[in-house]
């Protein structure tokens, strides 16, 4: 008689299940840059429009944003400029990467992956190329600024950082430049983000804050050649910084910090329209050197380019 034995057949262990995909979050997943640059304008601008009807801007409504043009920026431009770019950025990731895009996309926007150097030479020399670009266009040498200008310059930085800085580059530099970056290559890449960040400003134009609401259409347009230009330089920075997101921030506020703190002093027989002209000279001069020094690179690792393997962001 021959006896079999039966042994215990093992269980297939479950899988996890992937979560189900409703059908909003399938389609920001298939177009999320298309979602983040409809919603970064959408979303700002609906917020810009108190700001743009009140007495700050076109005046349909009889009463104005309190605190001066401090306090109009503070209380009517930040909220639609958080609202925008990183409110968008934040919710596209959430919805194509979940909690873990979330935490990693907080660990690169703190993460300082670069050499202090870096932080240095960009501290100094965004100044230092305007203060030059300044003293051509006036024709006047610069006035050295009092001392309760150097004093606040490090504060006004810091809290540059934390409103304007934290405000749009999270968005525009570090969710739509890599996912450009990718697909197109790092020039054209700028071109179309360097476009819609500097289309995301117009409507500002009809306010105090870029001058308006009567504002000749000539200011608008440099302001867009302006951005531009600058986004060919902060896309070098970067991306040669290993997509450091404080020191492309320092660059972006640097230029407002020096503008709003220093420029005014040391160029007392000034004009609104020379600051205007001395960001643009900056930009353009400083966007051909790195676009012909990189040879259209823009610092961009070779493993990154378009139709080469990406290996994942960290």
């Amino acid at each position: 008689m021959t006896v079999t034995t039966s042994l215990p057949q093992s269980q297939p262990q479950p899988q996890p299940q992937p979560q189900a995909s409703t059908p909003l979050r399938a389609r920001i997943r298939r177009h999320p840059l298309t979602w983040f640059f409809a919603l970064a304008m959408g979303m700002s601008w609906l917020a810009w429009t108190p700001y743009i009807l009140a007495g700050n801007g076109l005046g349909v409504w009889h009463w104005a944003f309190p605190g001066g043009a401090a306090g109009s920026q503070l209380l009517g431009v930040l909220p639609g400029a958080y609202l925008g770019p990183i409110g968008s950025a934040l919710f596209v990731t959430g919805m194509t990467e979940g909690r873990a895009g979330l935490r990693a996309w907080r660990g690169r926007m703190t993460k300082l992956r670069v050499r202090w150097r870096w932080f240095l030479v960009v501290a100094v020399s965004v100044p230092t190329v305007l203060t030059v670009a300044s003293a051509a266009l006036t024709v006047q040498s610069p006035v050295p600024p009092p001392a309760a200008v150097l004093a606040a310059y490090v504060p006004g930085l810091v809290l540059q950082m934390v409103t304007t800085g934290l405000a749009e580059e999270p968005g525009w530099r570090e969710f739509a430049m890599p996912h450009m970056q990718r697909r197109y290559g790092p020039l054209v890449a700028t071109l179309v983000v360097g476009l819609l960040w500097g289309a995301w400003h117009l409507p500002l134009f009809l306010t105090e804050w870029g001058g308006g609401p009567h504002v000749s259409p000539v200011r608008p347009l440099e302001f867009m050649v302006t951005t531009l230009a600058f986004s060919y330089v902060m896309t070098y920075v970067f991306n040669r910084s290993g997509e450091s997101m404080p020191l492309v921030m320092l660059l972006h506020t640097s230029v407002n910090n020096y503008f709003s703190l220093a420029w005014a002093d040391m160029f007392p027989h000034g004009t609104v329209e020379n600051t205007t002209l001395a960001f643009l000279l900056s930009s353009v001069l400083a966007a051909v050197v790195v676009v012909a020094g990189t040879r259209g690179r823009l610092g961009m690792p070779a493993d990154r380019r378009p139709g080469r393997p990406t290996a994942p962001r960290r």
